[in-house]
């Protein structure tokens, strides 16, 4: 059975992965730096939506704790807890975008065979709607320019 290096590699698995894959999910300035870097496999600064759904592929296989390439309820709430968890410590303002409705809505968004489970597949395709719609110019990348916008726009959320 495959387990999580740390409470903090499954807490950046269940935020990253699950919620937002980007710049909005680290905490600090170093973090999303590294973060990026990782994520530009291409060193073009930007993120074609691939790269995000290469890093999203490596994020399941961490979080599927039992191997069988579906993330089931419980690996689910896991990840939430633990995140959750580390948000607290750090003082994050992140609990309520992890609350339980919204887990479940993304869970369900993701869920696009409806079976009350995620496949890998299905986890890998979903790219969230502000990831989406941050990418103004529509070339399924996202610039230093529209993720610095994106992250603005989350901040300016959080703050209302």
């Amino acid at each position: 059975m495959r387990m999580m290096t740390s409470a903090r590699g499954l807490a950046a698995a269940a935020v990253c992965g699950l919620f937002c894959v980007g710049a909005a999910a680290a905490s600090d300035v170093e973090g999303v730096r590294a973060k990026f870097k990782e994520m530009d496999t291409n060193a073009d600064r930007s993120l074609q939506f691939s790269e995000i759904q290469a890093a999203r592929a490596n994020i399941f296989d961490r979080m599927d704790v039992n191997g069988n390439a579906i993330l089931d309820r419980d690996e689910i709430e896991n990840v939430r807890k633990v995140a959750q968890s580390h948000a607290t410590q750090k003082g994050s303002r992140q609990g309520g975008f992890l609350g339980e409705g919204n887990l479940a809505e993304r869970a369900k968004q993701m869920d696009a065979d409806g079976d009350g489970k995620i496949s890998r597949a299905e986890f890998v395709a979903y790219l969230p709607e502000r990831l989406r719609a941050a990418d103004k110019d529509g070339n399924q990348t996202l610039s230093l320019r529209e993720l610095r916008s994106l992250k603005r726009d989350r901040e300016t959320s959080a703050t209302q």
